[in-house]
C-alpha cells in the first residue's frame, strides 16, 4: 500500500449494524475506517434480542459469536392472552442436540459488548451526532456534527437507524408513519416472577385482540444464580401524537403498561405488577415504504433499519444490519482487487441486498392480506389466533432465519463467473 492513499469510510451509528460493519471493513488494509456514534459512551436501548441461524452465521464471520450467550428458545408456547389456553407448542429444531447453538433470546447489551470487543481501538468516535450531510461531487461527502466538527470521507455507511438522517438526505420524499404499535419492555430478575404460574417456565407469546405479551429468558442459566427475564407488552392501537417522530426508550409507569393488559389473564397482570416502578421503557414503532435503492450519491450505502424501515417486523433487524455490513466489505474487497471504483462496490451491495428486502416487504403484504381474509371468514377468536400464529410466526421464514450470508456471497460470485 506504499504510495497509495487509503479510501476513507465513515460509518454513522454504533448499533449492531454499525459495529459489525466496522469489524468487517477494518480488516481491509486499503480502507481507513471511522465510526461516529452520537452517544457519549456505548449505549444500547431495548431489552432482549432474538438470535437464530442467520445471526450465528454472520457473527462467526465477524469473529464475535463466542461472546454472545442467552436464554434458549427451544420450548415456545403460544397462548390466548385472555384465557391462558395453550394454542401451540413448538420445540425449535435448532436447539436439538445436533446443533451446538440454537435460537436464543439474549440481552441486547451482550451482543453489543461482543461486537465492541472486536472493533479495533481508535475507530469509534463518541459524542458525534450527525446533523447535516452534503454531497461534494468528485470529493466525497461532507458530514457535519452537532459539536460543529466536520469530516469529508470518500464513502459513508448510513447505520443511523429507523429515523436515519442520511436516508432523509438521500431520499427527501421518503416518509415514515407511526404504525399505531408501541412496545413496553423491561428486564427483571427471574426470581421476582417465578412465583407466578406459567410465566417463567417457557418462552411464550400471550395473544390478545389489541396487543400481546412476550415472555422470555435472556440469560444462560449456567452464568447467573438469578438470570434476567424479559417482559414485552405490545399494544397495537396507541394514539398518534401529532409531531411525534421519535419515541424510543422513554420511561413508562406500571399503571400505563398495566392498562394495556387489564382484560388479560391474571397471571400476566401479576407479572407486570411485580416489576419495580420506573423500570419500563416505551418504544413507539414507525415504518415506511420500501426504497428502490439503498445506495445514493455514488458513495453512500444504507444498512439495517436505515435501509428498510420495517418496524422490527421479523425480529431479526440486528442480524440484517450485520449481514449488510459484511456484504459491503466483500463488495469493496472484490472491486478493489479488480481495480474498479468504490461506486461499483456499492452497486454490487445494492444488487444483492435490495431484492432481499423487497422479498420481506412482499412477505408482510401477503401475510397481512391472508389475515384480513381469515378474520372476515372466521369469528372464533382462538381459530383466528391459531391462523395468525401459523402464518405470521411459523410461515415460510427460512429465507430470513436460516439465511447463510456467506453462501449468498459465494452464489453471487458464481453467477458472475457464469455470465462471463
Amino acid at each position: 500500500m506504499v504510495g497509495q492513499a487509503l479510501t476513507s469510510v465513515a460509518i454513522v451509528g454504533g448499533g449492531p449494524g454499525g459495529l459489525g460493519t466496522a469489524i468487517a471493513l477494518s480488516k481491509l488494509p486499503f480502507l481507513r475506517v471511522t465510526l461516529y456514534e452520537k452517544n457519549p459512551e456505548p449505549r444500547e436501548a431495548g431489552a432482549g434480542i432474538s438470535l437464530s441461524t442467520n445471526a450465528w452465521k454472520v457473527l462467526d464471520l465477524l469473529g464475535a459469536s463466542d461472546g454472545v450467550k442467552g436464554g434458549s428458545k427451544s420450548n415456545t408456547h403460544q397462548r390466548n392472552a385472555y384465557t391462558g389456553k395453550v394454542l401451540s407448542v413448538v420445540q425449535n429444531p435448532e436447539n436439538s442436540e445436533a446443533h451446538h447453538r440454537g435460537a436464543i433470546r439474549a440481552r441486547r447489551t451482550r451482543l453489543q459488548s461482543a461486537l465492541l470487543a472486536k472493533v479495533p481501538e481508535g475507530i469509534i468516535k463518541y459524542g458525534k451526532k450527525l446533523v447535516f450531510l452534503e454531497d461534494l461531487p468528485g470529493h466525497g461527502v461532507r458530514l457535519v456534527f452537532e459539536d460543529d466538527s466536520e469530516v469529508i470521507p470518500d464513502i459513508v455507511v448510513g447505520a443511523d437507524g429507523l429515523h436515519s438522517i442520511i436516508r432523509k438526505a438521500l431520499f427527501k420524499d421518503h416518509q415514515l408513519h407511526f404504525t399505531g404499535n408501541s412496545a413496553f419492555r423491561v428486564l427483571v430478575p427471574r426470581s421476582k416472577l417465578s412465583h407466578i404460574p406459567d410465566i417463567t417456565s417457557t418462552t411464550a407469546w400471550w395473544w390478545g385482540e389489541a396487543g400481546h405479551v412476550y415472555l422470555s429468558d435472556v440469560d444462560d442459566e449456567d452464568e447467573s444464580a438469578d438470570p434476567l427475564f424479559e417482559i414485552t407488552v405490545r399494544s397495537y392501537r396507541e394514539p398518534d401524537i401529532p409531531g411525534k417522530t421519535v419515541f424510543w426508550g422513554i420511561p413508562a409507569t406500571n399503571q400505563k403498561v398495566g392498562s394495556r393488559v387489564e382484560n388479560f389473564d391474571q397471571r400476566l397482570k401479576d407479572a407486570i405488577r411485580a416489576v419495580p416502578e420506573g423500570e419500563w421503557r416505551e418504544f413507539a414503532t414507525f415504518a415506511g415504504p420500501r426504497l428502490d435503492k439503498i445506495i445514493g450519491w455514488d458513495k453512500i450505502a444504507l444498512i439495517g433499519d436505515a435501509s428498510h424501515p420495517l418496524s422490527g417486523a421479523f425480529g431479526s433487524g440486528a442480524t440484517f444490519a450485520m449481514e449488510d455490513g459484511w456484504i459491503l466489505a466483500r463488495a469493496l474487497e472484490l472491486t478493489h482487487s479488480a481495480g474498479l471504483p468504490a461506486q461499483e462496490a456499492l452497486e454490487i451491495f445494492d444488487h444483492i441486498r435490495s431484492p432481499y428486502y423487497a422479498k420481506m416487504y412482499r412477505n408482510l403484504d401477503e401475510t397481512k392480506a391472508k389475515m384480513q381474509q381469515f378474520k372476515v371468514e372466521n369469528t372464533e377468536f382462538d381459530a383466528f389466533l391459531k391462523a395468525k400464529i401459523d402464518t405470521f410466526l411459523y410461515g415460510d421464514k427460512d429465507f430470513i432465519h436460516k439465511n447463510d450470508i456467506e453462501k449468498v456471497w459465494k452464489d453471487y460470485l458464481l453467477t458472475q463467473v457464469r455470465s462471463k
